[in-house]
């Protein structure tokens, strides 16, 4: 049992971005390992414990880039920002020991043809779990290691992200608990080649574009501990004017993307700043999305939001604002209640959410909007289309985490969207990584981490055709949960097969 959680553990690093090294199907090893354990472990306590441990372990390895923003920008010591990565880990942990309850139930009670797909239902429904509740938090989806491959994620087309998580997990557990020579092991291969066959096929079809677009990405990789510096704002203002002088005198460009509070003060408020980007709008006569912060004047004060803005060359602006906001980072959980707590975020500014899910317009354009950690959940990218968008554009700023695993994990999770949805993707960021990822998920434009650059992508797909996870939404995000429900009431009105289970010995 110890071997499997160093395997399980190590896979989950080695499968999802990291700093040393990838192999995207070695994150299979962290479901089959669960199984396994749940299994073959001696007892349902000593099932839970090492599944539990296996989580935390796989969780905390994944994100220890969360200490980098609190140390950074935070103005923490390293003694208290090394355990936060720890601390996330100790919570997720439970999401699989959970799971592993689950899955004991099943193994010991039905038989491999129902088993397979109730590992799949339980896996699909722990992802969404986490990405539900306690404001959500589904940084860690299975599929996005295989972000890399867009042959093995063509699937989220039809199941969604958390969908395709559960049927690779459902397959990894099937050959942990069974062996890849049984017969249900057998299966499971065909099945596996199949779903890559057919991944490819679907990457060889045509895409049905209404049309494409010349879009052209500016990161102005600005010194995160300078950005909100009064005395930096013309500076910024000139970077970025002067990069999109550059490349639009060079590509021909319908729009120009900025990332998330490219313009670092109140844009709304006018003045020279603002002025100055108008003019450059009509002069190049190209449409813009740049963010900043925006307010409403309340009765209270002041209402901050985190907002991208659409300008027309005529001057006319859309504006978006960020709907689901990063707890602790751009709000306070409770902070009413807990005053106290405001002092970990100082300086960011506590934020409201926006109100509207409306795509920003412009001619043949509606762009459905992400900002920055939006892009994580896929109700949000649902949504948008649902709303009009024939493209989807994630504004973000991922210089909180330094050069790390983070920015490399967050495209790989943007990358979902684009092919759930069945929608370009187009990811401005101030320091990387910025992108353009076609309906497929294809990355057919990518800069590189840390460095000032333009991005020109010449031909971006616009898309009216919608996805069947699009479509049939509803049935796929409680028809699995139904499925797991009801597998699990049927397991527990049948008897033990107690051969399934085999003693074992757990040291964890």
């Amino acid at each position: 049992m110890t071997i499997a959680a160093i395997l399980a553990v190590a896979g989950a690093w080695l499968g999802l971005a990291n700093p040393v090294y990838r192999l995207p199907f070695l994150v299979l090893l962290l479901p089959a390992a669960l199984a396994y354990v749940a299994v073959y472990a001696p007892t349902t306590r000593a099932a839970a414990r090492a599944a539990y441990w296996i989580g935390a372990l796989s969780a905390s390895a994944s994100l220890y880039w969360t200490c980098l923003p609190i140390h950074d920008f935070g103005g923490l010591p390293w003694v208290l920002a090394l355990p936060v990565p720890v601390l996330m880990g100790l919570v997720l942990g439970l999401y699989t020991a959970a799971l592993a309850l689950a899955l004991r139930l099943g193994a010991q009670r039905l038989p491999p043809w129902l088993f397979i797909p109730y590992c799949a239902a339980a896996w699909t429904v722990m992802e969404a779990a986490r990405g539900l509740l306690f404001t959500g938090f589904p940084w860690l989806t299975l599929a996005a290691a295989f972000s890399p491959w867009p042959a093995a994620v063509q699937g989220a087309a039809f199941l969604g992200a958390y969908g395709l998580s559960g049927l690779f997990a459902g397959l990894a557990a099937a050959l942990a608990v069974y062996g890849p020579f049984s017969r249900p092991g057998l299966a499971v291969i065909v099945l596996a080649m199949a779903l890559f066959f057919l991944g490819n096929r679907r990457l060889d079809e045509p895409l049905a574009k209404d049309g494409a677009a010349h879009v052209t990405i500016v990161q102005g990789n600005v010194d995160q501990s300078r950005k909100w510096a009064p005395e930096a704002e013309d500076e910024t203002v000139t970077k970025y004017l002067e990069l999109s002088r550059q490349a639009i005198a060079h590509t021909p460009t319908d729009l120009l993307i900025w990332p998330e509070t490219s313009m670092p003060f109140f844009y709304q408020d006018g003045g020279p700043l603002a002025q100055r980007i108008r003019e450059f709008a009509a002069q190049a006569a190209v449409p813009l999305v740049f963010g900043a912060p925006a307010y409403e004047r309340s009765l209270g004060g002041h209402v901050l939001y985190n907002r991208a803005y659409l300008l027309a060359p005529s001057g006319e602006t859309a504006a978006y604002d960020k709907v689901h906001l990063v707890p602790f980072g751009e709000y306070v959980p409770l902070g009413d209640y807990f005053p106290f707590i405001g002092k970990l975020v100082e300086g960011v500014g506590d934020f409201r959410p926006g109100r509207t899910d409306a795509p920003l317009a412009h001619g043949s354009l509606a762009l459905g909007t992400l900002i920055c950690y939006e892009a994580i959940f896929p109700e949000l990218a649902q949504k948008r289309v649902a709303a009009g968008a024939n493209v989807l554009v994630n504004i973000s700023n991922d210089a909180w985490f330094g050069d790390s695993a983070a920015p490399h994990q967050h495209l790989d999770l943007a990358l979902l969207r684009a092919v759930e949805q069945g929608r370009s993707l187009i990811r401005g960021t101030n320091t990387g990584i910025s992108a353009v990822i076609d309906p497929r998920g294809r990355i057919i434009a990518q800069g590189g981490l840390f460095t000032a650059l333009t991005l020109p992508c010449p031909e971006v797909p616009i898309m009216s055709e919608t996805t069947w996870f699009h479509r049939h939404n509803t049935l796929i995000t409680w028809g699995i949960p139904v499925l797991f429900a009801a597998l699990g009431l049927a397991a527990l009105g049948l008897p033990v097969r107690r051969a399934k289970i085999r003693p074992g010995s757990l040291t964890l």
